[in-house]
């Protein structure tokens, strides 16, 4: 099974925490008949745009599911999780309030990104009301989420800073329950 981000812009589909946690379990129990489960969902505070990350076999079911309950996907690619184990992130016991999406430099290699990770990583201490939780990795190298728990933006954008990282977007998420 591979893990797959996806992103969707939702325009309107839902409007509050409530239904969308309603759209988010009928998803989840139409999926499951297929074989594809949701390791996670998050979703901006405007409920404007969601991203998805979903353990599937093939990316093809996933889309067609995913349209089939009207869902929009505007972004569907395969990724890899680092920083964090998926047993944990599949309890949910992390929560988050920052999303960072980085368009990853062309040329750049998975090993070279690991390598960059694992040397400024440590300059996280240097912002400690931060607390980086994990990151997803596109495996064509084009772009990654990483997320985060923070008192406000300009924290994150410190923490950013800090390890040497680029932010393209920062998305603020919905609390949830």
């Amino acid at each position: 099974m591979s893990l797959y981000l996806v992103e969707s812009v939702l325009h309107g589909i839902v409007q509050d925490q409530e239904s969308f946690e309603q759209k988010i379990a009928d998803l989840q129990e139409q999926l499951a008949q297929k074989q594809i489960h949701l390791i996670e969902v998050q979703v901006s505070k405007d409920f404007a745009r969601a991203f998805f990350i979903f353990e599937s076999e093939e990316r093809s079911v996933l889309n067609e599911s995913l349209r089939a309950q009207g869902v929009p996907v505007a972004l569907i690619k395969p990724v890899r999780l680092v920083g964090s184990d998926l047993d944990e992130v599949k309890k949910q016991a992390d929560r988050v309030n920052y999303l960072v999406e980085w368009n990853l430099p062309e040329n750049l290699t998975m090993e070279q990104y690991l390598d960059r990770k694992s040397k400024n990583s440590v300059h996280y201490a240097e912002v400690p009301e931060v607390s980086f939780s994990r990151t997803y990795v596109c495996e064509d190298m084009t772009k990654c989420l990483c997320f985060y728990q923070a008192p406000d933006e300009a924290a994150v954008k410190k923490a950013r800073e800090a390890v040497k990282a680029p932010i393209d977007t920062i998305t603020e998420i919905a609390s949830g329950k």
